[in-house]
């Protein structure tokens, strides 16, 4: 068995290939676009090292700017005053805290478990223009508000300020509510109960609201900071009522440190002294804050946050891509597919990591990325004091200017590098199906050229002939072949004649010889050596004749004419003659007892059964009849001629209807045989419009040759 041939990949296929290859031009782009973004970003960290670690150098040494908080940090807690970028607006509502959520302190819950029972707060601080902002969200699920025409003002829910004036003075203030809406402060006495003298500090402003889960509520409210002492020393204490008959205190939540109750929160803000350092050392999106061995930030310019509104505020957009604004998506799909191989920016080193590492002694600077669509660069240097580290500078830079650049890059190169990728890929597409289609027409056009048999149908191809490239050269090729091979072909077909003409006249020269020579010398009438010269020539002879016969027989019957005949009465006719003929050997018919019409030449019918029945004949048992039968499938009529005998094998069935092929080895028949009986079958049967084949009997007691015919259109009597 021959070896499969393996069938690659179609050219249209391979085109395609290599079309989607060039899709992936732009991802590789992507990921250059990412490493020079990576360049820039370390650049952007090395200025602000270098930022920062001038403005540590103006600070190292000055221990001064860091002691002017005398209390030690040790037991007393610090209460961090946020800088605030815009105004709060006193509503009870506490949405415009939100950038700061996280930083909320809670007071009050278990440790443990932290549970939060009625009374626990938890607390934001914030200053802007030299007010001090705080928000509280207090769990409370059994609200009792102040009665409004009690002179006592411990008998209800409430918030107690402790702190000490600029003159040294305890300070006591009582945020008091009779429900939901403005909060009044008052000066208090020693024990918390009235009102020092009957008068509210209008300088402490604030609002009250239920929170909306309706178990506590919300109260903001702000003081001046001038209220309060250099060292700005503060204590907040939640109190809580529930009973409304007795008024009694339930609970008391405070900030106040484990110092004791004398003692205070340290509220840490800007160090004046160090503000002025580095006031005017910021630059645009980028914040500077100086930071002590405490955490607590001493001094803050700057932002690394565009500010809304004023000059400069404008948000940067994306740029107009007009008719490519489609592939904005398809750029930022590939951005995030090139960024999967990145280290992302990690969180964890946010802050406290970079502050860690700051102030054990060591530079640093990381990216970090806030949100899905915010990164900032941190930047920490540590200040060296003369015997230890006093803090840290940290230099915060948003990497938004980077990223526009590389997003307007990114929109305007990859846009145009994935539409002109598509044209091109399109384009290849559209060549490449045109090519297969085009190569596809030739070849299917080529096979046309030569039928099953080998004949040449056309002397050249018409397909692709005008065209001026290697297609149109190789049709013009094969045309040019098949004009030669259909030279050669003519030449082999007018051979028989030729050579019938040739040979004829020395034969006939040779035959007179032979019966001159018989005449003239009586006594070799019986030699046996002149019967086997006679014998020659007339075999010769008839070789001759057989060939110029099959060589005529197509262009024969392309001028004859067809008519409309009854085969079931043709094909009966010669059975019953046939049965005469060959007798005592058994020929049998069945048919379809009506009128079969065909549009046949009748001689031609009767030669091609002579072919069929006289193979039958040579093959069938000798004892065994030979059986023709006729019917009708569909529009088509079956002719049928079986004999019982040898079987054919599958090389004889694939070749028995070729010319000069012969299956007679093993038979008893010694008559000459040229193998063009089942070939002139084949010829008239393809002439009529109809096939022949020949197969098995399903028992293997034989061979039934068949013969279809399509059946006649025109009414009967009717002639071409």
């Amino acid at each position: 068995m021959a070896q499969r041939r393996f069938r690659g990949p179609s050219l249209a296929t391979k085109l395609m290939l290599l079309g989607a290859a060039l899709l992936s031009l732009p991802y590789f782009s992507l990921r250059q676009l990412l490493a020079m973004e990576q360049f820039l970003i370390q650049g952007q960290a090395q200025a602000q090292l270098l930022t920062a670690e001038g403005i540590s150098t103006l600070l190292n040494g000055r221990d001064d700017l860091f002691n002017d908080l005398p209390l030690s940090a040790e037991g007393y807690a610090s209460l961090y005053a946020h800088p605030l970028p815009s105004a709060i607006r006193l509503d009870g509502r506490d949405g415009d805290w939100d950038s700061l959520a996280e930083r909320r302190l809670i007071f009050g819950a278990d440790p443990e478990t932290g549970a939060r029972p009625d009374g626990s707060f938890d607390l934001l601080l914030g200053e802007r223009a030299d007010q001090l902002y705080a928000v509280l969200r207090i769990l409370d699920r059994d609200r009792i508000w102040r009665d409004p025409d009690a002179l006592r003002l411990d008998n209800a829910d409430h918030i107690r300020l402790s702190f000490q004036d600029p003159s040294g003075t305890r300070a006591r203030i009582q945020l008091s509510f009779s429900g939901p809406g403005v909060l009044t402060a008052y000066p208090m006495d020693e024990a918390w109960r009235f009102a020092a003298d009957g008068q509210p500090d209008n300088r402490i402003q604030g609002f009250v609201a239920p929170t909306n889960t309706g178990e506590g509520y919300v109260v903001e409210f702000r003081l001046p900071l001038s209220l309060l002492n250099a060292r700005e020393s503060f204590g907040i204490s939640v109190v809580d009522v529930d009973d409304s008959a007795t008024r009694a205190q339930r609970t008391m939540v405070q900030t106040l440190p484990t110092a004791g109750p004398e003692a205070f929160n340290l509220i840490v803000l800007r160090s004046p002294e160090v503000l002025n350092i580095v006031e005017g050392l910021g630059y645009a999106g980028a914040r500077i804050l100086v930071i002590d061995g405490e955490r607590r930030v001493r001094a803050e310019t700057g932002a690394y946050q565009r500010p809304e509104g004023g000059a400069g505020a404008a948000p940067l957009q994306p740029p107009d891509l007009g008719p490519l604004e489609f592939f904005r998506p398809l750029v930022r799909g590939l951005l995030a597919l090139a960024r999967l191989g990145q280290d992302p920016a990690a969180p964890a080193m946010a802050s406290d990591a970079v502050l860690d590492t700051a102030l054990a002694g060591a530079p640093l600077a990381v990216r970090r990325r806030l949100n899905d669509e915010e990164e900032i660069i941190m930047a920490a240097v540590p200040i060296r004091g003369r015997d230890r580290s006093l803090g840290a500078v940290v230099v915060e830079q948003n990497t938004d200017e980077i990223l526009a650049l590389q997003r307007d890059a990114l929109d305007r190169i990859i846009g145009f590098a994935v539409l002109t990728i598509a044209l091109v890929f399109l384009a290849l597409l559209t060549f490449s199906l045109r090519l297969a289609w085009r190569i596809r027409g030739l070849g299917a056009e080529a096979s046309r050229a030569i039928d099953q048999q080998g004949r040449l149908r056309t002397h050249e191809l018409r397909r692709e002939s005008r065209a001026g490239d290697e297609l149109g050269e190789l049709s013009r090729s094969v045309s040019q072949m098949l004009a030669r091979l259909h030279q050669h072909n003519q030449f082999l077909e007018n051979m028989p004649r030729t050579l019938r003409h040739e040979i004829n006249n020395p034969l006939n020269t040779l035959s007179t010889s032979l019966q001159n020579l018989e005449d003239a010398e009586p006594s070799l009438r019986d030699s046996k050596y002149l019967d086997a010269a006679r014998r020659g020539v007339q075999r010769i002879g008839a070789i001759v004749q057989n060939l110029a016969d099959a060589a005529n027989l197509e262009e024969s019957l392309k001028a004859e004419d067809l008519e409309i005949l009854d085969l079931e009465a043709l094909v009966e006719s010669y059975a019953r003659n046939s049965a005469a003929l060959h007798a005592p050997r058994s020929i049998t018919f069945s048919g379809t007892g009506a009128p079969v019409p065909a549009e046949a030449a009748d001689y031609r019918i009767e030669q091609l059964l002579d072919k069929i029945v006289d193979n039958a004949l040579d093959f069938a048992t000798p004892g065994t009849a030979i059986d023709l039968a006729l019917r009708r499938d569909r529009q088509e009529v079956v002719l049928t001629v079986t004999n019982r005998g040898p079987i054919l094998s599958e090389d004889t069935r694939a070749s028995m209807f070729e010319s000069m092929v012969s299956r007679r080895d093993g038979t008893n028949d010694t008559r000459l045989h040229f193998g063009l009986g089942l070939y002139v079958v084949r010829v008239i049967a393809e002439h009529h419009g109809g096939r022949a084949e020949a197969r098995n009997l399903p028992d293997g007691s034989g061979v039934v040759v068949e013969v279809r015919l399509p059946l006649a259109r025109r009414p009967k009597g009717s002639t071409r």
